[in-house]
């Protein structure tokens, strides 16, 4: 699937269902960001029986009516709270209203499942991790760019089955395609968007935890910039961090809004990793100048050269692993405390950046 938009990012695989029809219900809410489309594609090839769909959008329910025609419009996001047979609510809130919606959901007894990022600030994931702890529901987050990217996912197998030995270094780019003409007014204001670190940054880190597995980690340095969008003064269109993980592995990231026009795709997003005995790289979304898809992986190790396009190969197997894990109480799509600690570093990189523009020189930096 090729798109302009990163924001309509939605990906489709084949059916891989791990339940038997009606088996495990759910419901979506809060359609502010097109990624609810990938959230609720994946789950239902999973499985998952989608019910509800609330917004208090007419328009935004009836485009996702018909995208998904067997889903039931709710009246309100009470009734779908109280319908016993929802076990789980997928939501793409603005988002800094991530966890107040989460809160709510863990409260009426059911799992919450929300696109990135997850909080904007410190406060909220720390109210979150309290509510968490009292009513044992999930708060899961849709890191899109490593669960929902077959290359992603094959890099990950490739390192569990020890192909490049112990990783020691993740490099990422997460380049989008700003468009700004189609961006809702929320996209541009920092209370509200969070920031790149903490927004599409959010990718990047829990993308390192994983690959390096890591529990923890340290922001060494961050910035982010307004360098080409200054009618837009609360954007940061560039950003970039480094980072320590607590086994010694290393990160260093950049992701911006600068993707030109004439490529295929909306993001030419890419991975480096490097291991003790060899090493991976990730072509997600496009090939430039050789293939429009995406997939691509490249593996260099004491067995040679290889090459993998792995489209409709590898499937998304966190899906069903989440559905699963709703079910028997389990942690095998992803732990809560990785989920979390993904989100608090990308609020540190933020919180701590230093700001640079095209205006400020060297020496004001330092």
């Amino acid at each position: 699937m090729m798109t302009k938009d990163g924001m309509n990012y939605a990906p489709k695989g084949k059916p891989n269902p791990v339940v038997e029809k009606g088996a495990f219900q759910f419901a979506a809410a809060a359609l502010d960001h097109g990624h609810i489309y990938g959230m609720c594609n994946g789950l239902v090839e999973a499985g998952a029986t989608l019910k509800w769909v609330y917004d208090p959008d007419p328009e935004k329910v009836a485009q996702f009516v018909k995208a998904f025609p067997n889903v039931l419009p709710a009246e309100s996001l009470e009734q779908i709270l109280a319908d016993q047979s929802v076990m789980l609510i997928a939501a793409a809130a603005i988002p800094s209203k991530r966890s107040e919606l989460g809160i709510q959901v863990m409260n009426a007894g059911k799992d919450y499942f929300t696109d990135k990022t997850p909080f904007t600030t410190i406060e909220q994931l720390e109210e979150t991790k309290q509510v968490v702890e009292q009513t044992g529901q999930k708060y899961m987050v849709y890191y899109s760019e490593r669960l929902h990217v077959e290359g992603a996912v094959f890099a990950g197998e490739l390192i569990e089955n020890g192909a490049i030995g112990r990783v020691i270094q993740v490099t990422g780019f997460g380049p989008h395609r700003l468009n700004a003409s189609s961006r809702p007014e929320w996209f541009f204001k920092k209370e509200q968007y969070g920031g790149i670190l903490c927004d599409i940054g959010s990718h990047q880190i829990e993308q390192f935890l994983y690959y390096a597995g890591c529990s923890d980690a340290k922001v060494l340095h961050s910035k982010i910039g307004n360098y080409h969008n200054n009618e837009y003064s609360e954007l940061d269109d560039y950003g970039d961090a480094t980072l320590l993980g607590d086994n010694g592995a290393t990160n260093y990231f950049r992701v911006d809004w600068f993707t030109p026009d004439g490529l295929s795709t909306w993001g030419d997003g890419r991975t480096f990793i490097i291991g003790t005995e060899g090493t991976i790289e990730i072509r997600k979304y496009v090939d430039i100048a050789r293939e429009k898809n995406g997939n691509h992986v490249y593996l260099v190790n004491q067995d040679g050269e290889q090459h993998f396009n792995v489209s409709g190969k590898v499937g998304f197997p966190f899906f069903g692993k989440l559905i699963l894990d709703c079910m028997n109480r389990t942690e095998t799509a992803m732990s809560q405390a990785h989920a979390f600690k993904a989100a608090e570093l990308c609020l540190r990189a933020q919180e701590q950046a230093i700001f640079i523009s095209e205006q400020r020189s060297v020496s004001e930096i330092k």
